[in-house]
């Protein structure tokens, strides 16, 4: 579910003006440079990914009987990664191929990326096209390549970067058709769940110190209304920050984001999450992590019983959502928190500590084992905090440069109040475990 955009629109003409900006910043590429020797690249490469996986109850959240909620399938991912380069200018064309193997209609192909980038040696550029966009820890905008089909924006991204200094902006600005009659309707059965979006990110690393630091803000507009009658956008917006420093053997890091504006239906929204992640690797052979994750959640949760109705009517929306971002990374490899809303659709939040550690014990080879302690951030009458516990497991070897093979294994236990708000079991039959080939040769290089 998406809990998306506030009250402040963008100007008109945004999007032209941003287009005339780009323009400006094509002149100021120095035309001295023009007539010098340029270093041509071109080059081909190939990614190839495939993941079996078997899943035993928590996906299904109205599932009566846990022992019918259980899945096996094999997902497969191919793209063919075309790339072309000198000092001045870039260009990606990413075709991409995914689906179930055995799947009707052979699975979908579209193209993940592609687009054009012009550069300035003063470090200004201007990127135009689709983009896989990531950003900071990928905990709000991710390039999400755990889902095969991955993350990816149509998107105009102006920027400077240099001297520790890195400021973007990205304009968005979607339709279904290039329509003359049917006004700018933009519905969530297009590419993408937002109607228009504006970004602003900037990231400065302090020289001689191993801390940087990142703002970020959103204007997300999502179509609301009914189609033909009372359409209107209505705008969301997300604002916050996130600092990391990495000192020798230790890594900190931490971030905060607020929430606020209107969903697609009109309600308001004021939410906002936290965290917090501290590492130690005195080793190169082995390490330890530990981190703490906040997000606020609804109030006045209705749990109706089982093969009841319940409704209630808030009146904002205050469970935080992550946007864009890339989940499997966070609150636990099961992805049990977002890939599925609770009853009714509202969430009470989340509250995530974990424990964990790895070890290298041979070349090319990594072994990670974590634990999660999941609550809810509302409290909720009748109800204890506690969601359960999850245990998990997993190890990565490079078997050459271009191949690796991953697997995994996560156990969760939940507690009764897991089992009223998601209709999941709590006889500890939640696993899921994971088999994953991922192969990423180059092909072919030249240059001129």
């Amino acid at each position: 579910m998406y809990h998306l955009p506030c009250t402040i629109s963008p100007p008109r003409g945004g999007v032209r003006g941003a287009l005339i900006v780009a323009g400006l910043l094509l002149l100021s590429l120095d035309a001295a440079s023009q007539n010098e020797d340029k270093e041509n690249q071109l080059t081909l490469d190939l990614n190839m990914m495939s993941r079996g996986e078997i899943r035993g109850g928590g996906i299904t959240p109205e599932s009566e009987d846990v022992d019918n909620d259980k899945s096996s399938f094999i997902l497969g991912r191919s793209r063919l990664i075309v790339g072309y380069e000198t000092p001045w200018l870039e260009a990606k064309l990413n075709v991409q191929h995914s689906g179930i193997w055995g799947q009707a209609g052979k699975g979908s192909v579209n193209i993940y990326e592609g687009w054009a980038k012009l550069k300035t040696k003063f470090g200004l550029f201007a990127q135009l096209g689709r983009q896989s966009l990531s950003y900071d820890d990928e905990r709000i905008i991710g390039a999400n390549d755990w889902s095969m089909t991955g993350f990816s924006h149509d998107v105009l991204r102006l920027g400077y970067e240099g001297h520790g200094h890195k400021a973007h902006a990205l304009f968005a600005y979607n339709q279904n058709a290039s329509n003359v009659t049917s006004g700018t309707t933009y519905y969530a059965n297009g590419a993408y769940p937002y109607k228009t979006m504006q970004t602003a990110w900037y990231h400065y690393d302090l020289p001689h110190t191993p801390l940087g630091a990142s703002l970020l803000f959103m204007n997300i507009g999502m179509q609301g209304g009914t189609e033909g009658s009372d359409e209107k956008v209505f705008w969301q917006q997300v604002l916050g920050c996130y600092v990391k420093f990495s000192p020798k053997m230790w890594s900190l890091e931490g971030s905060f984001y607020k929430q606020m504006g209107k969903s697609e239906v009109g309600i308001k929204i004021d939410a906002w999450m936290a965290s917090v992640k501290g590492q130690f690797s005195p080793s190169r052979y082995y390490g330890f992590e530990a981190g703490f994750d906040y997000l606020s959640g609804d109030e006045y949760f209705a749990v109706p019983p089982k093969s009841a109705i319940g409704l209630v009517r808030h009146d904002v929306i205050r469970g935080f959502s992550s946007i864009y971002g890339s989940h499997n990374q966070f609150y636990g490899a099961m992805d049990f928190f977002y890939l599925k809303t609770y009853v009714n659709g509202f969430t009470p939040g989340l509250q995530n500590l974990y424990v964990g550690g790895y070890v290298k014990p041979l070349k090319g080879l990594k072994v990670s084992l974590d634990y999660h302690y999941y609550a809810m951030s509302t409290k909720l009458p009748d109800m204890d905090m506690t969601l359960g516990h999850e245990f998990g497991i997993e190890a990565s070897y490079q078997i050459i440069k271009d191949a690796k093979v991953s697997a995994g294994f996560s156990y969760m236990t939940g507690t009764e109040t897991m089992e009223r708000l998601k209709r999941a079991s709590q006889d500890g039959s939640l696993r899921w475990g994971w088999l994953s080939v991922n192969i990423s040769p180059r092909i072919f290089t030249t240059k001129w």
